[in-house]
């Protein structure tokens, strides 16, 4: 029997379009959209994120490692090859619905302190994928431009310009997550093949023209004394480069978007994270290498004409304008959608924790909503940020660490747990490696843990508010009596009487007891049959649940037993459901609770307990605005 009532949309209003494809049902959450798509389509959309790297990583690298950059970017392909990427195929057997490593970690920490904890992992996820939008417009924004053919009269309006991007990016989700799609299938195809046009044209130059790798050799030997030095330098500076690794947890995220079965979509989602990194990784390489062989330092340095476009660079270089218009044209088209895997992660990721635990409205589990206020959230960032890519780097590069180390600590506590000592011990290592990579990065740009912060602490505030807010609520999906449990209420006939009471010895004194308490209190006579229910809170953390109701016999007396997250909300569930089975409005007995109302107020809050019966009633009144039909709560 479904009990908790949902928001429904009227037909023909706004509010009718904002909810279409609402979500509720945690079932429904998990299976994900009804519309699937190939693996290989899938990874376009989280692809859009990855590949788009391109655009700005060869110049990170000069920047960051000098002539070091191809060096420093093989570290950093080994890097992914042999960490990210088999950490986050176990992630994805792991965690079939989506959930990625947040939820491996959910498990270790019990009640409040689970809760807390993947706040906090969402707060870096939100980093993440928020600066995921943010950054990639802006750096959208400087491709537009830097081209030779923009008009004039926008030179200088960088943050106007990444503003209608980002708006066009939300109106994109806003007509459906399919076009979405189809729109980043088209996008990546185009950006890589323009890619590989440019780099392809480079390796022919660099062969034609082997002098330049001469020159790059010997003024290594002059400014570096030997391998060991240049191999250091290189594991030095690699963090820097942590940006090249983005796009494997948005991978994860979208899982319940890939077609077939739980093992097909297992097996479809460790395709695509394997294909990608394999593309991407061959993309570094060869860019980092060409781009540092055939550009004049200078050039990467800010105002340069190759800072934050080497391949553009050279696109515009060695294939003529009208060919390097062109590829500045996909670079700027997939840089603005690279925020798309963003926000496919986001509206994919956030239903399924906030809402769970009644710490977001029931309307979030709706894609248009959600649009809307990552949307607006990714406008106040821009804004904040004056639109600047180099500002925004760090917080980038902070989220994609913090969420590849909780996967690797994820992966590494599971090998343990299972106990497979090899595994465990290569991903320890992948963590120690990751973990001196976040360090690094964090005490390099602090910015980016400050932004985290902000993004965390406005979680944790505002999820605490919805849940304050949220907790009269009915809170309780169904209910499910035992085989004991449904002979107790099929013998019921006329008035339902139901004796609440907080169990503690649950000897034969203890229940005589209440029943003299409830005749002297409510003159129940013992002529009239009663129930007796208890309720236990084992973890007061949880939100929604199902109830499944035990029935005992002791001392001649009939009990119901629930254990459930909250007192007054599962009371309520009950006697609404006895009423609609029996046909008959039952009534309960309470005796008043002692103490200070306010303290009784946040009892109930974080424990579930409190001051139960007015609470009761209040859970009543709202599921049941039809008085008549109440169950009636009495108090003595």
């Amino acid at each position: 029997m479904v009990l908790a009532k949902r928001p429904a949309p009227t037909e023909g209003t706004l509010r009718s379009w904002l909810l279409q494809g609402l979500q509720t049902d945690r079932r429904q959450i998990e299976h994900g959209p009804h519309v699937k798509h190939p693996w290989w389509r899938v990874m376009c959309l989280t692809g859009v994120d990855y590949f788009s790297t391109l655009g700005y990583q060869p110049g990170i690298a000069a920047l960051a490692a000098g002539l070091l950059s191809p060096l420093a970017t093989l570290f950093l392909v080994a890097l992914t090859l042999f960490g990210a990427l088999p950490v986050y195929r176990r992630v994805a057997a792991e965690s079939p619905y989506g959930q990625g490593s947040i939820a491996m970690l959910e498990k270790l920490a019990p009640q409040w302190w689970g809760k807390f904890f993947v706040l906090a992992l969402l707060g870096f996820a939100a980093t993440d994928f928020v600066i995921t939008m943010t950054l990639s417009a802006a750096d959208a924004t400087a491709h537009v431009l830097e081209n030779p053919f923009v008009p004039g009269f926008l030179h200088g309006q960088r943050v106007p310009v990444t503003l209608v991007l980002l708006a066009a990016l939300g109106g994109v989700f806003l007509l459906g997550f399919t076009e979405a799609i189809g729109i980043a299938v088209l996008l990546v195809f185009a950006y890589l093949g323009l890619n590989a046009v440019v780099v392809a044209t480079a390796i022919v130059h660099v062969l034609e023209a082997p002098q330049v790798v001469v020159d790059w050799q010997r003024a290594l030997s002059v400014d570096l004394a030997g391998p060991p030095a240049m191999i250091g330098l290189s594991l030095l500076v690699m963090p820097k480069l942590a940006l090249g690794m983005s796009g494997f947890e948005t991978g994860v995220a979208v899982m319940p978007v890939v077609k077939g079965d739980i093992q097909e979509r297992v097996k479809g989602t460790r395709r695509l994270l394997t294909v990608a990194a394999l593309i991407m990784s061959v993309f570094l390489v060869f860019s980092s290498f060409v781009t540092t062989v055939l550009i004049p330092h200078e050039e990467f340095e800010e105002g340069g004409r190759a800072s934050g476009r080497a391949l553009a660079y050279l696109a515009h270089g060695y294939l003529g304008e009208w060919f390097g218009t062109a590829y500045d044209v996909s670079t700027i088209a997939i840089l603005w959608f690279a925020g798309a895997s963003a926000m496919a992660g986001l509206i994919n990721l956030v239903p399924r924790y906030l809402p769970r635990y009644g710490m977001a409205p029931e309307w979030t589990g709706a894609v248009r909503p959600l649009v809307l206020v990552f949307s607006a959230i990714a406008f106040a960032i821009t804004i904040i940020f004056d639109a600047d890519v180099t500002a925004q780097g760090g917080a980038y590069a902070t989220g994609v660490l913090v969420l590849m180390l909780s996967a690797a600590v994820a992966v590494t506590l599971s090998a343990h747990k299972k106990r497979q000592r090899v595994a465990t011990g290569g991903f320890a290592a992948i963590s120690a490696v990751l973990a001196y990579t976040l360090v690094d990065n964090v005490i390099e740009r602090p910015d980016g843990v400050k932004i985290a912060a902000f993004f965390i602490a406005a979680i944790v505030v505002t999820s605490l508010i919805s849940r304050a807010t949220r907790s009269t609520e009915l809170r309780v999906t169904e209910v499910h009596l035992d085989p004991l449990a449904e002979r107790f209420v099929n013998d019921l006939c006329g008035e339902v009487h139901v004796i609440a009471n907080e169990p503690h010895s649950r000897d034969q004194n203890e229940y005589t007891g209440k029943l003299r308490e409830t005749w002297l209190n409510h003159r129940l006579r013992s002529s009239e049959p009663a129930l007796f229910v208890e309720v236990t809170v084992p973890d007061a953390s949880e939100f929604e649940t199902e109830l499944h109701v035990k029935g005992e016999e002791r001392y001649g007396r009939q009990i119901l037993t629930i254990e459930s997250s909250a007192v007054p909300n599962t009371l309520a569930a009950l006697l609404l459901h006895l009423r609609d089975r029996t046909g008959s409005v039952p009534h309960i007995y309470f005796h008043w609770t002692e103490g200070n109302p306010v303290g009784s107020m946040l009892r109930y809050l974080v424990f579930g307990g409190g001051d139960v019966p007015p609470l009761t009633r209040e859970v009543l009144r709202q599921a049941e605005p039809d008085l008549e039909r109440r169950p009636h709560v009495h108090v003595g």
